[in-house]
């Protein structure tokens, strides 16, 4: 197993254009048991030809992005958990931002209304002047493919993929997120979600 990785059913890679995954989610679809991506929902944050990076929105850590940083923090911003992104690269911290009154953000978005800030100085720097209305996510780590990975790791079908929304991203409850959206995805992966965690180690 890769990095992180799966099929798009709707991928046609031998026509020779790819369908990039940016901005949606993909999630085990039960092949991936014993690895460090069972159970995991991931949003893609970027897809290309040259690779594809992602962050695991369900592994909180225990422990807060205040206890990651020694940089001066706001207490609201101190207090939000630090979820664990992915095995590459543990050290680094990322954040996901979402500003409600601004749907049209440009440059290193993931989709509408949501950015991604990869560097301290921009941490630092974006967590003093947001409002509370701003919505922050932080991350250490990613999951990452190199080129044509994440491509031929979803034509294994270890994956299964998700429209992706502000309320998943930033649903309040991340442990259950997981079971949430195989349940909205039909009887069949309702039974699944419900199985035994262990099941697919027997």
């Amino acid at each position: 197993m890769a990095q992180a990785g799966a099929l798009f059913p709707g991928s046609h890679p031998d026509s020779g254009s790819m369908q990039s995954l940016k901005g949606k989610l993909i999630l085990d679809g039960g092949k991936l048991a014993g690895s460090e991506f069972h159970r995991t929902v991931v949003l893609i944050c970027h897809h290309d030809p040259a690779g594809a990076f992602g962050l695991v929105l369900n592994r909180p850590s225990e422990h807060t992005i205040g206890e990651a940083l020694t940089e001066p923090l706001p207490d609201p911003v101190k207090d939000l958990p630090l979820y664990l992104g992915g095995p590459v690269q543990p050290q680094t911290i990322s954040c996901l931002i979402h500003e409600p009154t601004n749907d049209e953000v440009t440059g290193a978005s993931v989709m509408p209304g949501l950015r991604i800030v990869r560097t301290l100085d921009e941490l630092v720097e974006l967590s003093g002047n947001f409002p509370a209305s701003v919505q922050l996510k932080f991350f250490a780590g990613y999951a990452g493919w190199g080129p044509a990975q994440l491509d031929n790791e979803m034509k294994q079908a270890a994956w299964l993929t998700y429209p992706s929304s502000m309320e998943l991203v930033f649903y309040p409850r991340p442990d259950e997120l997981w079971k949430l959206i195989l349940r909205d995805m039909g009887p069949a992966y309702r039974l699944f979600a419900d199985a035994p965690d262990d099941l697919s180690r027997n």
